[in-house]
């Protein structure tokens, strides 16, 4: 099923550009954090944003990437670099709210990610992988650019991978088993964003090496 069938162009851009502010909003923070300048503060909101859809798009052959034919995609994390440059202090105080909109950016952009993956012919486990990749990609960019172990890959960070795995594997199911419509897909979102919300309340973690024994001091 093409994406274009699940929801339509106006509907689908404004969701991304909300996605793509949300996320270049948490890339413009970290670079405040490690007192980057303006161009850095811009670059990490860019990629933070951008980053995950760029590799897809790219791996799938969607060339020129949407980041690069849609002005809107390219503006909208160099708003965010403003708000967060004069307005920072502020949206610290906003934390929480900036990271419930990250998890909701993680389950769209996991559903629409395996999506359009699977309408460029791949298999359901690609679509799914790259639905993962559009969604974590960015951040881990944000991460490496910014001279920090991705907190994807940290033990000590709340789960944000797995609730998009699980976003990614129901879209494929419902592909599988020809059942992937608006309702379903917005299922997909919806359960992956409550995924990461219990997530962070809770503070839900993937499980270290079983019986790990190490003389190595825990970083």
């Amino acid at each position: 099923m093409q994406l274009q069938q699940l929801f339509s162009p106006s509907v689908q851009h404004t969701l991304d550009v909300i996605g793509i502010f949300v996320f270049a909003i948490s890339g413009a923070l970290l670079a405040v954090r490690k007192n980057f300048d303006v161009f850095g503060i811009a670059v990490l909101a860019e990629v933070t944003a951008l980053g995950g859809g760029l590799f897809r798009d790219v791996v799938i052959g969607a060339v020129p990437p949407a980041a690069f034919t849609d002005l809107g995609y390219f503006l909208t994390p160099l708003i965010a670099t403003l708000v967060v440059f004069f307005l920072h202090p502020h949206v610290e105080r906003i934390q929480a709210a900036v990271l419930v909109f990250d998890a909701a950016g993680l389950g769209l952009f996991c559903v629409t990610g395996t999506t359009k993956a699977y309408s460029y012919g791949l298999n359901l486990t690609a679509s799914a992988t790259l639905g993962l990749a559009t969604a974590v990609g960015g951040g881990v960019l944000r991460d490496v650019l910014a001279n920090e172990v991705p907190s994807l890959l940290r033990w000590d960070r709340d789960l944000y991978a797995v609730p998009a795995i699980v976003g990614a594997t129901m879209v494929v199911l419902c592909i599988r088993y020809d059942a992937l419509t608006p309702f379903t897909s917005g299922l997909a979102v919806v359960t992956a964003f409550v995924l990461r919300l219990l997530a962070m309340k809770y503070h839900w973690r993937a499980p270290r090496a079983w019986n790990r024994r190490s003389t190595v001091r825990e970083e």
